[in-house]
């Protein structure tokens, strides 16, 4: 049986784009509340997994993630403050990733190897992130969307694991350093995400379960969490129809799809599903 990368974006609740204006400034971060049934889950079924681990989190909350280090989960980075590449700019997200691997190296006393955009936000314009990815040794990226959504998104990107070109990260460079895990669509008639988030929380799990099944045949899935959407005490701000819906829809069901994905496929950390 083929091995699925098991991604958990370690942040906080009030992390995300369409949350991040509206919470309160004087707020609880709830970040051990909402890790912890992951972390026993995961025990429970016997699954290590890649926390793409927020350089807020690891500075504020160091205990939790050499925790999550400790049960045998591969530590990764998110960067600093899950602002996007584009509101970053080249040399702010050089310096949030130097800060990033400062705080994790601290922690887990080894470099993080895996990284994932904030947002999901590298694409052609901020492509210029793997050559910070690379000047820090990083080997591989999670943070490709191959479709297009309002948020994200490389629509003509590969499927599959490939290394994105330093002109293009929609081409395959064979010469290039950092691997790309991109994360799972479906393609049929057209590209269905399924990957997790928003798209495992509204997908009925019995699709979710056929489509990754059928992404099987052909390559590994990544599948992606947050801490956030398995707490049903999660916040719930004032937010406008179409954001409240995309962040809170589905919440209710997303433990159980978690624990119904980890009965019916294998997982492993993704440093583990690319052999590094």
């Amino acid at each position: 049986m083929i091995s699925n990368a098991l991604t958990i974006d370690l942040e906080y609740w009030h992390s995300p784009e369409l949350i991040r204006g509206f919470a309160p400034e004087k707020r609880d971060d709830l970040i051990v509340e909402m890790t912890t049934p992951i972390l026993k889950i995961l025990d429970r079924f016997g699954v290590s997994a890649t926390f793409f681990v927020l350089g807020e989190v690891a500075e504020k909350y160091p205990d939790l993630v050499e925790e999550v280090y400790s049960r045998g989960h591969e530590i990764a980075s998110h960067a600093y403050s899950h602002r996007t590449l584009h509101e970053l700019g080249r040399d702010r997200f050089k310096d949030e990733m130097c800060r990033s691997v400062r705080l994790l190296r601290k922690i887990t006393r080894e470099p993080p190897i895996g990284f994932r955009a904030p947002s999901f936000s590298i694409d052609n314009s901020t492509r210029w992130a793997f050559d910070v990815l690379r000047r820090y040794r990083f080997k591989y990226d999670s943070s490709i969307f191959p479709v297009k959504t309002l948020l994200y998104g490389v629509p003509d990107a590969p499927l599959t694991i490939y290394k994105p070109s330093a002109e293009n990260v929609s081409e395959n460079d064979p010469n290039g350093t950092v691997i790309e895990f991109p994360m799972t669509v479906f393609e049929y008639t057209r590209r269905i995400p399924i990957a997790g988030g928003f798209y495992l929380r509204t997908l009925p799990f019995s699709v979710l379960k056929k489509m990754i099944g059928r992404v099987n045949e052909e390559r590994p899935a990544v599948i992606y969490i947050h801490p956030w959407e398995i707490y049903p005490l999660m916040p719930r701000l004032k937010l406008s129809l179409s954001s409240r819906f995309i962040t809170y829809h589905g919440i209710k069901s997303t433990r159980e799809k978690l624990e119904g994905l980890l009965e019916h496929f294998r997982f492993a950390p993704a440093r583990e599903v690319l052999g590094l």
